[in-house]
């Protein structure tokens, strides 16, 4: 009888965890996002992958859960800071920044907003419980691994309330770092300066253009007539003191890049071939320019009375997130709008490496990359200050843990281990609405 009814429990339990898992995605990608059937077929298809992929594929899912636990170490709502939104293991790496420094750092703002600075911490140590588990680590090395990164974060945040370090000038480049992202740092610099260029344009006559191909495809004469059109909005956006000479950004060639990233799938994306550094096709710079839109946190806890505009341009809000947190980006940093689409533009960089997972199956190794994750993340939020606020967000940060950091660590880490198997479960109901609904199958 007893076993019965713990039989009737589980399946309840099951019951409406799978109609709280498909009416949230479902009102994320359907509603929302709009994704059509077969979008959502190639989103989830991504997905279907692993847990871990599960997981960056439904920040939406995340932020609906999250934002009801009731943690005890938030900042006041009236003291945001910049979140990066979607952190996760792999939304990290290095890349030159604008003065030709290799540096390791956070990316991907797409999902950038403002809130608690727990949103990103807690994402983040839930990434690294799944990612680590993919690579074959314990429950018990999950854990450890989850402590190292919140001990680099605070420490960090330390540092800087101390004023021992600057959150607006400290990078992490090869001389200060170790292990795994040392490498990568090391190997950057030989990579071809035009990797880009060869991989995805040819040059014919002594003109560059795209080659099509798969994934790659020209724009019909109507969409390269509105983009070209909404340009001069990108070159007023950029940053006066990274303006280059005219004619820099005369448009030679688009293309639209087709079913690329998880999250952003359906949305719209061009490869932009500019005129660059010189005449010819020897100086020509390839742009990204990729669709934004209303970011997963922003459903959960506006905050658009902070930003100036009367109406929020989600391509500027996503610039603006990477502005704030990184230091000396991208500066091909721009925005423009096609009717009611919102872009944001950036370099479509050879230098960009995240680091090599067959390097973290080593305990140590492992260790050494999540503690530089907490401090990047640490000087990322300390940074972000800079942008909107009249308050210093490590002092707001520090202050909301107070003097109970054990208590924060195990609060963090015991949640971060408790959503882990709550993704697993979740992928497990995932995968069975998928075959059902999307005729989907878990590849063996």
């Amino acid at each position: 009888m007893a076993n019965k009814m713990m039989e009737h429990i589980l399946l309840t339990r099951k019951r409406l965890r799978t109609e709280t898992v498909k009416a949230v995605l479902m009102q994320f990608d359907g509603e929302l996002l709009k994704l059509n059937y077969d979008n959502q077929r190639t989103k989830y298809k991504k997905m279907l992958a692993s847990p871990f992929q599960f997981y960056r594929g439904s920040a939406f899912l995340f932020y609906y859960d999250a934002t009801r636990i009731p943690f005890a170490y938030h900042t006041p709502d009236d003291k945001p800071t910049w979140l990066q939104g979607d952190l996760h293991f792999e939304n990290f790496g290095a890349f030159k920044n604008n003065e030709g420094k290799v540096v390791y750092n956070t990316n991907d703002f797409d999902e950038g907003y403002l809130g608690s600075y727990i949103y990103d911490v807690y994402r983040m140590a839930v990434s690294i419980a799944l990612y680590s588990d993919e690579l074959g680590y314990d429950e018990e090395s999950q854990l450890r691994l989850i402590k190292v990164y919140l001990q680099a974060y605070y420490k960090q945040l330390l540092s800087f309330v101390d004023r021992e370090e600057l959150p607006g000038t400290l990078m992490f480049h090869e001389e200060n770092t170790e292990g795994p992202v040392q490498n990568v740092l090391k190997g950057l610099p030989e990579r071809e300066v035009n990797a880009v260029l060869d991989a995805v344009t040819t040059v014919e006559s002594g003109e560059r253009r795209f080659h099509e191909s798969e994934g790659l495809k020209h724009l019909t004469e109507d969409e390269q007539k509105k983009l070209e059109q909404a340009w001069p909005e990108y070159i007023d956006s950029l940053d006066p003191d990274n303006k280059q000479r005219e004619g820099f950004y005369e448009i030679k060639d688009v293309v639209k890049k087709l079913g690329a990233g998880t999250g952003s799938i359906g949305l719209q994306r061009y490869y932009i071939l500019i005129d660059g550094h010189s005449d010819g096709d020897s100086g020509d710079l390839v742009l990204e320019a990729k669709e934004a839109r209303t970011p997963a946190p922003n459903h959960f806890f506006p905050y658009d009375e902070l930003f100036s505009d009367s109406v929020l341009n989600q391509g500027k809000r996503v610039i603006t997130a990477q502005k704030a947190m990184q230091y000396l980006q991208d500066p091909y940093l721009g925005y423009f709008s096609i009717g009611d689409h919102d872009f944001y533009v950036r370099e479509n960089s050879p230098y960009d490496e995240a680091v090599d997972p067959g390097e973290l199956k080593d305990i140590e190794n492992m260790e050494t990359t999540v503690e530089v994750m907490g401090k990047v993340t640490a000087k990322a939020h300390a940074r972000a200050d800079e942008f909107h606020f009249e308050h210093e967000s490590e002092e707001e940060i520090v202050n909301a843990i107070g003097a109970e950091y054990d208590g924060f660590v195990s609060q963090l880490t015991a949640a971060a281990l408790y959503y882990k198997n709550q993704v697993e479960e979740d992928y497990r109901i995932f995968a069975e609405w998928c075959e059902q609904d999307f005729n989907l199958k878990v590849e063996e």
